[in-house]
């Protein structure tokens, strides 16, 4: 059990070590990630690790992807995309609460809701940064009138196929730790795009009225993400 911790410790101190050199994180972030990716790996071992760190790696991808053309329309990251504490607590802390609940409990809807979790970091980042390059005509969410890419609440048809391809690609990944595979699959992909969406709605309200910052609309989006995929599977794998 100690040599494992050990190994884990290692491993993590090189991947913020990578992190930091790509800046995709700061000091403060690689910190927090740190111990989001510690807990995860103790708590629910390689697979919700693997699909964590599968969003880190597509969000980073999706954050540098025309990044210049992004700064001249002023939708650009801050710190030119490098994020931090509040970023990663923001996306990752739910699943990691998920996470200590399933061990605990040892009960398959918790996986559903941890890795639903992730699914809508997934979801919500990548339609967010392909979304504001890729995405057409796109609409508020509450009321559907046009509006400018990259505002809070903002959708497009392109921003939405993407996110549910997010969703899926982190699903993926759930399958493995129950035997309930199709359902694990459908609950995992659709928690997290509707996640996602809920992500967009609490901008679109909250954040935009000043209740909420990004950090904690994304909190709130991945924790309800995450319930709503553990209901999706309880209904589809319980026995009629």
């Amino acid at each position: 059990m100690i040599s494992n911790a050990v190994v884990d410790f290692v491993v993590l101190l090189g991947l913020a070590g990578l992190a930091y050199k790509v800046k995709a994180l700061d000091l403060k972030g690689i910190t927090a990630a740190f111990f989001v990716g510690f807990a995860t790996l103790e708590l629910g071992g390689i697979y919700p690790f693997v699909a964590l760190f599968m969003f880190v790696f597509l969000g980073v991808l999706a954050t540098k992807y025309r990044f210049k053309e992004k700064v001249q329309m002023g939708l650009a990251e801050d710190h030119r995309g490098t994020r931090s504490w509040g970023n990663v607590l923001g996306n990752g802390l739910a699943a990691v609460l998920f996470l200590i609940l399933e061990h605990q409990l040892q009960m398959d809807v918790l996986w559903t809701a941890a890795f639903a979790s992730i699914a809508t970091a997934n979801a919500d980042t990548l339609a967010s940064e392909l979304g504001k390059i890729l995405g057409r005509n796109p609409r508020m969410i509450t009321n559907l009138k046009r509006v400018k890419p990259g505002m809070n609440g903002a959708v497009s048809l392109q921003g939405e196929i993407v996110s549910l391809f997010g969703a899926l690609i982190i699903a993926i990944f759930a399958i493995f730790v129950t035997s309930y595979r199709w359902q694990m699959l459908l609950a995992v992909t659709i928690g997290g795009f509707l996640g996602a969406n809920i992500d967009s709605l609490v901008g679109a309200t909250l954040e935009n009225r000043g209740l909420t910052n990004n950090d904690s609309t994304n909190f709130l989006a991945t924790l309800l993400g995450g319930i709503l995929g553990a209901v999706i599977f309880y209904l589809t794998a319980s026995p009629v």
